[in-house]
């Protein structure tokens, strides 16, 4: 019996690889990081509950039952807001932690945002950074 004709698939227009851009979708080229909202909280936490019942569930019954550290509380917990040039904040207010309300990339904001980021870590305390192998650098930097 002979296979039914199957009609010619319709073309795909690529993505971009890799991060997208918020507010239009495209290429992003650069990001920043935020407060995860109530919701996202809820659900880092759910997963998380859910990873540690599965754990005690699979843990060998013949070895201590695992222990857990506490579950996240959101103050350590951060989200990277991508964006394509047009829509990008300032490179100083990208270096800050936003607050989960923060909007940006809101083009009635731009090139701020309509929150008041989290202070920047006290300066005087001063890193050494490690240095780079010597392949890693370029341009004699």
């Amino acid at each position: 019996m002979p296979s039914p004709e199957l009609p010619a698939p319709a073309p795909v227009e690529p993505r971009p690889a890799g991060p997208l851009c918020v507010a239009c979708g495209e290429r992003a080229i650069v990001h920043w990081l935020r407060r995860l909202t109530d919701d996202e909280l809820a659900d880092h936490i759910r997963i998380e509950q859910e990873r540690r019942e599965q754990a005690l569930l699979m843990a060998d019954p013949q070895l201590p039952v695992p222990v857990f550290p506490p579950l996240p509380t959101g103050e350590n917990d951060t989200r990277t807001v991508y964006s394509c040039g047009p829509h990008a904040i300032t490179m100083d207010a990208a270096t800050l932690v936003h607050a989960s309300t923060c909007t940006a990339p809101n083009e009635a904001d731009l090139p701020g945002c309509d929150c008041t980021p989290e202070p920047a870590p006290d300066a005087s305390v001063e890193e050494t950074a490690a240095p780079l192998p010597d392949h890693w650098v370029t341009g004699g930097a």
